[in-house]
């Protein structure tokens, strides 16, 4: 034991100290990234939900029915966003992605409520996230619980009230009836499944990529190519053309088993979803270029790659939903292409959605591609020089 733990073991290990102390780059790569994903990963992957905007269609505008409005915007369960005149206009919004839920109060609930008779109250939710709906549900149904218990009271007869049998009585309860939107069969699969696709299509291409890239730089065959006649744009546009080709029929193999296996519908535009997909691609294929000339070997590749790709997975949406998260990590969702990936691809197949809602995706997926196609030009342009 004591030859084991002897002066030339201990100046090896101290050399190997000293060796890694020097490379800043896995120092920092093993410390850094894991105090930073945790602490994303454990705000991020809440699967609580709250403060989900709820849009409201009071047809009653009595005090009864503001009293209803105000007891289930109180909790932090819903927060008002705005009245609407129409079913149609509460439907649109939640559609446009403006609300999550939405009440339409009828238009005898107060004279029904004092009457003592049953009322009933639809609530309209957002199922692309089947379990976001339930949770939704599942916070309407309790403050209507609660709410009932409060209105538990006698009340005296009124004149509008003369139909009903004379003396006290006590007040008629509300009933919920909820509505699921886009998705009224709870369908798990069709929000995970959905949210997967773009996953794949950006840690895919950005993967595959790098690797490329930095094998070849290794196999010494980019010195070859710069000896070539080919100038620096046509290297570039041939080396990334085929992991396109490759990716693109990745990605319509991807789009059958959705619809097949899953039984995702498909009610907008295939051409919509395939260029929407094609951005994606791009975004990753860029992403995995500018990584590997940051890289100057295939380990510190996969540890960037490691670094990078997990807080785009988590910060996306495509797992779990947005309104989960903190609200200062859900600005971050806003320079994340896997978010508005999914945010497409989910408009277009359960909704029916198109470019005139679904803009502010597509603009920010086209922005953020751009930006990292013209990095990974630049960058692979510096490294070719």
């Amino acid at each position: 034991m004591r030859r084991l733990l002897g002066p030339r073991l201990r100046a090896l290990i101290v050399k190997e100290f000293g060796q890694i102390r020097r490379d800043r780059r896995l120092v920092i790569s093993l410390i850094l990234p894991p105090v930073l994903q945790l602490t994303l990963f454990g705000f991020a992957l809440s699967p609580d939900v709250s403060n989900l905007r709820l849009g409201v269609v009071d047809e009653s505008r009595t005090p009864e029915s503001r009293e209803l409005i105000a007891t289930l915007t109180e909790s932090r369960s819903f927060r008002l966003g705005d009245y609407y005149t129409t079913s149609e206009e509460l439907g649109s919004a939640i559609s446009h992605g403006v609300l999550d839920a939405g009440v339409v109060i009828p238009y005898q609930y107060a004279r029904d409520l004092r009457r003592g008779r049953p009322v009933t109250v639809q609530i309209l939710l957002n199922a692309m996230n089947a379990n976001t709906a339930t949770i939704g549900q599942a916070y309407a149904e309790g403050v209507i619980q609660s709410y009932n218990a409060t209105v538990r009271t006698a009340v005296p007869d009124s004149g509008d009230d003369a139909a009903a049998s004379p003396g006290v009585r006590r007040r008629g309860q509300v009933r919920l009836t909820p509505t699921f939107l886009y998705n009224p069969g709870l369908v798990d699969s069709w929000f995970i499944a959905t949210g997967v696709f773009g996953l794949l299509l950006i840690l895919n291409s950005s993967l595959i990529s790098s690797a490329a890239m930095v094998r070849e730089r290794e196999a010494g065959t980019i010195e070859q190519l710069l000896m070539s006649p080919a100038s620096t744009g046509e290297i570039i546009i041939a080396k990334i053309a085929p992991l396109f080709v490759l990716l693109c029929l990745m990605m319509l193999l991807a789009l059958v088993v959705l619809k097949v296996v899953f039984g995702v519908p498909f009610h907008g535009s295939l051409a919509f979803v395939v260029f929407g997909g094609v951005l994606c691609i791009l975004s990753g294929i860029s992403l995995g270029t500018v990584i590997a000339t940051l890289s100057k070997s295939a380990q510190q590749a996969q540890l960037t790659a490691f670094f990078v790709n997990p807080p785009l997975s988590s910060l996306s949406g495509a797992l779990n939903p947005v309104e989960a998260m903190p609200a200062w990590l859900q600005p971050l969702t806003l320079v994340n292409p896997i978010h508005h990936f999914a945010a497409i691809v989910r408009g277009a197949m359960l909704k029916g959605s198109g470019l005139d809602t679904l803009w502010p995706n597509v603009l920010g997926l086209l922005l953020f591609t751009l930006f990292l196609v013209a990095l990974s030009i630049w960058r692979f342009r510096k490294q070719l020089s």
